[in-house]
């Protein structure tokens, strides 16, 4: 609730246009993602503000203001994006610049949601050409990011399983409070492939024992039944008799924690670092919460399942993401032929 009203208020500060594209064209979307959209228009509005409007204020703007947008007023924006100073307040009131700096992936994703806009306001007849067609992106290096390995994931799942090796005292404590949940929780998270936000939004009636299966609701609002594997299925059931029993404050979250909330992605990251640590998985990118996700993707391409249906599985609306998992499979793949590939023969 409390971030529906900083959007509400947010969009309040809004041109009329933005409200429509966030609150119509967007509105399947996560409450995240809208507010990221705005955060993006606004800054590109202010920068149009400053070098091209006379210090235009943001409720002001048209969409014909933006029918005069050239490729070249597009250019500046992406070499703005690169540095730009910003006014803020402290926390005791006072105004101060603050120089913001985005990387390449920060200036695409920027310019990606004009671009979502422009089209937006094309489609709708607001503007009378789609002028961001014409601007090409900043090139980015796209780092592969590897899964968990066989070992690792056996590792990972000994100690959530048996954190009573591992840990003593407080620690010991806490792992023994919250172990059922957690061994649903990231069972059900590296044997199904869903997204955190979708696993931490399971409500208990999104469960079915009678079909196998559970109900998430993917980027986008669209719903998808998720089928669980056999272990899946059982995690969850042993722990579904102890929630139903437990008198949290949240009547409906799958998910909860010690105080009887729905527990957030923050705690689910947390938690797997912690565990990810405990077992000497230490790399960043294995101990964040998609990495699972990852592993869970990866580990169908190498049983054989096709893309096409990996994608359904992990809810890819675009096949071309998937292929990044298939480039981190066939990773693997190429190393087992080269390590047994022979130079010389013998005879």
């Amino acid at each position: 609730m409390a971030k529906q009203k900083y959007l509400a208020n947010f969009l309040e500060q809004m041109p009329d246009f933005v409200f429509d594209f966030v609150q119509n064209y967007y509105d399947g979307d996560s409450i995240n993602t809208q507010l990221a959209y705005c955060i993006d228009i606004r800054i590109f509005l202010n920068f149009l503000s400053a070098r091209k409007f006379k210090n235009k204020s943001l409720e002001d703007f048209t969409s014909e203001d933006l029918n005069t947008i050239t490729v070249d007023d597009l250019v500046n924006f992406r070499a703005y994006l690169r540095e730009y100073t910003i006014k803020t307040t402290t926390c005791d009131g006072r105004e101060v610049n603050r120089t913001v700096k985005n990387s390449n992936y920060g200036i695409n994703r920027k310019l990606s949601t004009v671009r979502s806009l422009f089209a937006y306001l094309y489609k709708t007849d607001k503007i009378t050409q789609n002028i961001t067609d014409k601007l090409d992106f900043t090139n980015i290096k796209q780092k592969i990011k590897k899964p968990l390995t066989t070992q690792e994931t056996i590792r990972l799942l000994d100690v959530i399983f048996n954190g009573e090796k591992y840990y003593t005292g407080r620690d010991l404590t806490e792992y023994t409070n919250r172990k059922l949940r957690d061994v649903a929780l990231y069972t059900a998270y590296l044997g199904t492939g869903v997204r955190v936000s979708e696993l931490v939004n399971l409500n208990i009636s999104d469960i079915s024992f009678d079909t196998s299966s559970f109900v998430v609701t993917r980027k986008g609002g669209e719903e998808q039944e998720i089928f669980m594997p056999v272990q899946v299925e059982n995690e969850l059931y042993n722990y579904i008799q102890w929630r139903k029993a437990f008198n949290a404050e949240d009547k409906d979250a799958l998910f909860i924690s010690r105080l009887g909330k729905r527990i957030t992605v923050a705690a689910v990251e947390k938690n797997l670092k912690k565990y990810c640590y405990t077992v000497d998985i230490i790399h960043p990118d294995k101990t964040r919460p998609h990495a699972l996700r990852r592993t869970f993707a990866c580990r169908l391409l190498e049983d054989g399942v096709d893309i096409k249906m990996v994608a359904e599985l992990m809810g890819h609306k675009n096949i071309e993401v998937t292929h990044r998992f298939y480039a981190q499979y066939s990773s693997k793949a190429r190393k087992e032929i080269m390590r047994s590939f022979e130079v010389i023969r013998e005879e």
